[in-house]
């Protein structure tokens, strides 16, 4: 699997995985709101694909904000790759791209008592990546609760160069 910076043309694959989970977060595929918020990322190189060569896109993230609070948007892996470590490999690729720490990275998902909390597995993965459930966020657009997910990142490790050697 490549994780890879997203292009013009994985738009239309990026969209299919969107059209699978329609049914927790509301309509997106055909929203051209939704759309130009898929360009305007990938203009800006924050948009990230997950592909298997042959086999095309398996999942897609947006990502925003700024040191030190930055915002996961818009993750989403294909059914059939579900479970297979494409959502990790695409936080710990946009983590190391885009944070530097100290920080925090946020993330909005399914409120506790949402029906897709359990049956998509999203609090449970975001929470086996380090994040812990914060403060409720605005329902999402089907009308079901939403909760920030928030994970602190440490200042990176400064190297103290080696002592030197004694004669």
């Amino acid at each position: 699997m490549i994780v890879r910076r997203a292009t013009r043309r994985d738009v239309p694959g990026s969209l299919a995985p969107a059209a699978q989970v329609e049914h927790w977060f509301g309509p997106m595929v055909d929203d051209p709101g939704f759309t130009r918020a898929v360009e305007r990322n990938i203009r800006r190189s924050t948009a990230l694909v997950a592909e298997e060569p042959g086999a095309g896109l398996l999942g897609a993230l947006l990502f925003g904000g700024a040191d030190p609070v930055h915002q996961v948007h818009w993750p989403v892996v294909s059914e059939t790759a579900r479970g297979e470590g494409v959502g990790r490999a695409l936080m710990a690729d946009a983590t190391r791209r885009f944070v530097h720490g100290p920080g925090t990275v946020e993330v909005v998902t399914f409120g506790p008592d949402h029906p897709g909390a359990v049956t998509s597995g999203a609090r449970a993965f975001y929470e086996s990546l380090g994040f812990t459930p914060a403060e409720p966020a605005g329902p999402g657009p089907e009308g079901g609760s939403r909760q920030v997910y928030r994970r602190a990142v440490p200042a990176p490790v400064q190297r103290q160069p080696p002592a030197p050697q004694l004669p």
